[in-house]
């Protein structure tokens, strides 16, 4: 059975954020408990968010804020964790910012699995043209939620299950793959004179 980790940000996502709900009424999700949620330390937390997907490989990670930009840099720098997808949701700048400004730069590199960047035109905490950059970046899928501010509490977002539905999108996008890879490897296979292919 495939989990839904959730990655919270700066200050964790206590109750009614959307990340606390979908944790609640979820039975395939699990929130992941990061150390000193007001005093972010990037090398313990992305031990400690290895150490949970090691635990359930295969999983999907879906992070808000800062916990996108966790999960960015995590995936940029142990590309080997077993990870079906990830759903990065109002990534925050870390350039400039006092509190988190030692978790950039944030990586620009190709992520080598399906991920989708959730980004809002006013969010305070990156402009829309930034979360398109990054998206490019990775290679990822950008939803577009209009003015949904940092898609939070402040700006109505307790129950979401609009999420879920764009989790549940990147699993199917993950399944293609896994089937387009298989034809593939088949094809590759038949032209290989070892497996009675044509020469």
């Amino acid at each position: 059975m495939t989990k839904t980790l959730i990655v919270p940000g700066l200050d964790g996502s206590p109750g009614p954020h959307w990340q606390n709900w979908w944790a609640a009424t979820d039975p395939k999700a699990l929130m992941v408990e990061l150390s000193h949620p007001s005093r972010p330390m990037p090398q313990l937390w992305e031990v400690e968010l290895a150490a949970m997907i090691m635990q359930h490989p295969d999983s999907v990670l879906v992070g808000h804020s800062l916990g996108a930009v966790l999960i960015a840099r995590l995936l940029s720098t142990w590309p080997q964790l077993r990870v079906r997808a990830a759903m990065l949701v109002a990534p925050a700048e870390t350039e400039g910012n006092d509190r988190i400004g030692h978790f950039g730069p944030i990586p620009e590199r190709r992520l080598d699995l399906p991920v989708t960047v959730v980004a809002s035109r006013n969010d305070p905490w990156m402009g829309y043209t930034r979360a398109r950059d990054l998206a490019t970046a990775w290679g990822a899928s950008l939803v577009d939620l209009g003015h949904a501010g940092h898609i939070n509490v402040a700006s109505g977002y307790g129950p979401w299950p609009q999420g879920k539905a764009l989790r549940d999108g990147l699993l199917r996008q993950e399944d293609r793959a896994k089937a387009v890879r298989f034809v593939q490897s088949l094809a590759h296979g038949s032209r290989n004179p070892s497996l009675g292919g044509a020469r």
